[in-house]
């Protein structure tokens, strides 16, 4: 198995200009130094996609996607980094360039891509036996047919047929070479209690599951036989590749849809995806079938903040999925439902409609969950009053999962007018609430602390028990008074480090000040360098692991790649330099001027050179950083780089023109190191926080007398730091608060 050398990737990452990439997909405009255009990630009037050549960025300041070529395509096109990287690379006509991988990279990916090779088989497998054999077309195709799909449909899903006699799966397979353990892992074949090796679909019309970026996770097969005693649907059993929490049947055929008309429409079966895009609605996805998971609502919170759910007319059904509303407005996503006539499904309805049918009912039938959930439950509570109740409580619980404030106050008004009751009687209801389900999110989230604190005691020391013992049951079942006392240090201390982290994604290779080597030598330290340097003298690191992960990963670039090419880059300016040099001397000497006029424009044309090469020189280390990191193979380090070097706003050209002004690059000497204190006065603060709990508690004298010297030790400190930072300290505001969580 091969992957994509260094030297390519690299390569690609160079050649890959950000308003090239983007262009393809978004019509830009030039503003200033960046572009401008609609953003191509959800719907919007006034464009907010900005787009910056130098940084070789992008980033829209509503929903926050964007980021280097490379995640650009990964973010639109929903690719893999590998995939993205092949794009790229087709784009601008790079060969790749493969290298066998080492063992340890093998094992990591040999496994998962041997399972899609497999399943990428057994799709063309099935399609074949649909459309190529006796059975298929007599059994699998004809079923298709009396269904009402046609052969579009067929070949957009990827239907198939499972031959029923025989094993003809597995063994074609193996005749081709492919291994059975896979076969037996993907769930294509089953291993019985005697050791024989078996399809798992015989006999079914096959429904291919499609990851988002297409390749097939999984399979769903539909017996044809009336035979009651048999499962009718028979799936893929989850894996290292597939589960079914996470995928939804047909988003890969939908998302394009979805995007442009900023909206998802979520059904139940197969079925229901593959006849409403016959109809000609293609922003349609199902959960096949499977409860709703917050995961597959996250899916779907990619394309779109807007969802309609489709019940049918069962009943019991629909109220089986009321949670499922629950799930999507926690997630932050609007919500519509909508239920059909008697008697049908999306499916049949689909069938029966024309695609503006659909359409024109849709607009005119769905309708928001607070109606829709009070018809629902109110058929059960007619005349009576304490039902009643239940059910206004019952749909203030769902608006209180709400995240955003507004829309929870819209939501409330509404119920209000629905129940004819007083707004202010809800609201302190829905407070209420709101404060009892944050109270139980809290506790959750303390017991998983708790439990991970453990069981982190537990993996450290060999000789700790796996049984629960008093002690750890005491813990678990009052976690606050066991929970570490650093358990919110990474909180408290996020804005300190997230602002330091700043200043080395976006000048970790910037020139920042003259120090001496060990030996007593000059040298100069890079801002990176210096960071690190003051780091380890205090012995302290980033709390936060993305953070110091982050930081880590620009400390090997600073001791790495980073001389090499700044040699590059020092070579390629200076071969510029002298083309420029001998053009403009050249201009010089063509025309008619006098010796000492072309002394004068000899002496100009060096210090322009002389200035554009500082600057270029400058800017390649300003922007070395954020153009590696923002296009890193590590998804967290590439997302947080894209947003901790994006800026939104920009001086205007009016403003700098008649002045000069101190950019943030020019006071970095002074900004870096106030950083650094600033970091330090963090985790000065924490500590006296912790002083003063620990205070609150203390009961033995001497302890007391040992901590309130601690205390005015710390104090002391703190005015120091003041002096330093000045009376009025403008840092990064803590997260949270010790005595105020």
């Amino acid at each position: 198995m091969k992957k994509i050398d260094r030297e390519t990737v690299q390569r690609i990452l160079d050649t890959a200009d950000i308003v090239d990439v983007v262009s393809d997909f978004v019509s830009l405009k030039r503003r200033g130094a960046n572009y401008i255009g609609l953003c191509p990630f959800h719907n919007e009037r006034t464009p907010s996609f900005s787009v910056s050549k130098a940084k070789g960025i992008c980033k829209c300041f509503s929903c926050g996607k964007g980021g280097s070529p490379v995640n650009f395509i990964m973010e639109l096109e929903q690719l893999s980094y590998q995939e993205a990287l092949r794009y790229l690379a087709k784009k601008y006509n790079i060969e790749i360039v493969e290298h066998e991988m080492s063992e340890q990279e093998r094992q990591e990916e040999s496994q998962r891509e041997s399972m899609l090779a497999v399943n990428a088989f057994a799709l063309q497998h099935f399609e074949s036996n649909l459309a190529d054999t006796p059975d298929g077309r007599e059994i699998g195709l004809a079923y298709f047919r009396q269904r009402g799909i046609n052969d579009a449909m067929i070949a957009k899903f990827h239907l198939g047929y499972a031959i029923e006699h025989g094993n003809t799966l597995l063994n074609e397979a193996l005749a081709k070479g492919y291994n059975e353990k896979y076969l037996i892992e993907t769930g294509l074949c089953i291993r019985s209690e005697r050791g024989t090796v078996y399809d798992r679909f015989k006999g079914r019309v096959i429904y291919p599951v499609h990851s988002v970026s297409g390749k097939v996770v999984a399979f769903g097969g539909r017996t044809l036989r009336s035979d009651k005693s048999m499962a009718k649907y028979v799936n893929s059993p989850e894996s290292i590749i597939y589960s079914k929490s996470r995928e939804l049947y047909g988003l890969y055929q939908a998302k394009q849809s979805i995007a442009k008309k900023n909206k998802c429409i979520l059904v139940e079966g197969y079925m229901d995806v593959i006849s409403m895009h016959q109809s000609g609605v293609e922003n349609v996805v199902a959960s096949s079938g499977t409860s709703l998971t917050e995961g597959q609502i996250r899916l779907i919170h990619r394309f779109t903040d807007n969802i309609t759910v489709i019940y049918d007319s069962d009943a019991a059904g629909i109220k089986a999925s009321l949670r499922g509303i629950d799930m999507i407005l926690a997630e932050g996503i609007n919500v519509k439902v909508l239920s059909l006539p008697d008697g049908d499904d999306p499916d049949s309805f689909a069938q029966s409609h024309s695609a503006q049918e659909l359409e024109d009912y849709l607009a005119a039938n769905e309708t928001d969950f607070i109606r829709f959930k009070t018809n629902i439950l109110l058929k059960d509570a007619a005349g009576d009053p304490i039902a009643r109740s239940r059910v206004i409580t019952d749909i203030l619980r769902t608006i209180a999962v709400i995240p955003d404030a507004v829309t929870r106050t819209v939501y409330l008004a509404e119920c209000s007018r629905a129940f004819e009751i007083d707004e202010q009687v809800l609201m302190l209801q829905l407070s209420k609430l709101i404060a009892e389900r944050n109270e139980n999110i809290e506790r959750q989230s303390r017991q998983s602390e708790a439990r991970n604190s453990i069981a982190d005691i537990q993996q450290s020391d060999p000789q700790t028990t796996t049984e629960p013992n008093a002690s750890t049951s005491q813990a678990l079942a009052t976690p606050q008074k066991k929970t570490p006392i650093l358990e919110g240090k990474e909180k408290f201390l996020e804005p300190f480090e997230r602002e330091l982290l700043r200043f080395v994604l976006k000048y970790g290779m910037v020139d920042l000040c003259e120090a001496e080597d060990e030996n007593g030598e000059p040298t100069t330290l890079k801002t990176v360098d210096y960071i690190n340097y003051e780091l380890m003298k205090e012995d302290i690191r980033f709390s936060v692991p993305l953070f110091h992960r982050t930081f880590n990963q620009v400390v090997a670039l600073s001791g790495g790649s980073w001389s090499a090419d700044h040699q590059a880059c020092i070579k390629r300016l200076n071969e510029q330099r002298a083309a420029d040099e001998k053009r403009i001397s050249e201009e010089i000497g063509s025309q008619s001027l006098s010796v000492s006029e072309i002394k004068a424009k000899e002496i100009a044309m060096q210090a322009q050179l002389e200035s554009d090469y500082n600057t270029r020189l400058t800017d390649f280390a300003e922007h070395y950083v954020e153009q590696r990191l923002c296009s890193s193979p590590d998804d967290e380090v590439r997302l947080l780089a894209t947003e901790l070097v994006s800026e939104r706003h920009k001086l205007s050209k009016i403003h700098s023109k008649f002045s000069k002004i101190e950019t943030e690059r020019d006071r970095l000497i002074e900004l870096v190191p106030r950083a650094v204190y600033e970091l330090l006065y963090g985790i000065l603060l924490y500590e006296i926080k912790e002083t003063e709990q620990q205070l609150a508690t203390a009961s033995d004298q001497a302890v007391v007398r040992m901590l309130l010297q601690k205390y005015v030790d710390q104090k002391t400190t703190q005015q120091e730091f003041a002096k330093y930072l000045g009376e009025r300290i403008v840092a990064p505001r803590p997260k949270n608060n010790l005595h105020n969580k």
